[in-house]
């Protein structure tokens, strides 16, 4: 196994975690307030991480370009967390998580356009899969 792969397995077990968890703590409160809360703790996490793994060198690498491809990445994850939050407050979260993840598809035609990845055949059978499924989730 390639440690990206590894990498995306430990990132799918935690995300999986992270909507029931969310959901959880959301009984009482609105999904801004419950997404502020989290997002504050994030914050506080990521930063022990820079700091436990001593990448505070890596911020000297950093471009303009850069800079501003992870700020709109910021503004477009700020989006998406609203929005999820708001649909897992009212609604089923293993209905919002499974169209949720659909964004999957949304990833791949930009990366075949913008980064120039490449879509192998079987990339195109999963995300055929993944389209039906979401078309059966939004069905009546």
């Amino acid at each position: 196994m390639k440690q990206y792969q590894l990498y995306s397995i430990i990132s799918m077990i935690f995300a999986g975690l992270t909507s029931v968890v969310a959901k959880a703590g959301l009984k009482n409160i609105t999904g801004d307030t419950g997404l502020a809360i989290r997002t504050s703790f994030v914050f506080f996490f990521i930063w022990i991480n820079i700091f436990i793994f001593n990448q505070l060198k890596d911020f000297t690498n950093l471009t303009r370009k850069d800079i501003l491809f992870l700020v709109i990445s910021a503004f477009t994850t700020t989006i998406s967390w609203i929005f999820y939050y708001k649909a897992i407050k009212i609604g089923n979260v293993s209905e919002v998580a499974l169209i949720d993840k659909a964004s999957i598809l949304i990833t791949l035609l930009l990366s075949f356009f913008f980064l120039n990845e490449v879509i192998t055949w079987k990339i195109a059978i999963g995300a055929t899969l993944i389209l039906g499924g979401l078309l059966i989730i939004s069905s009546k």
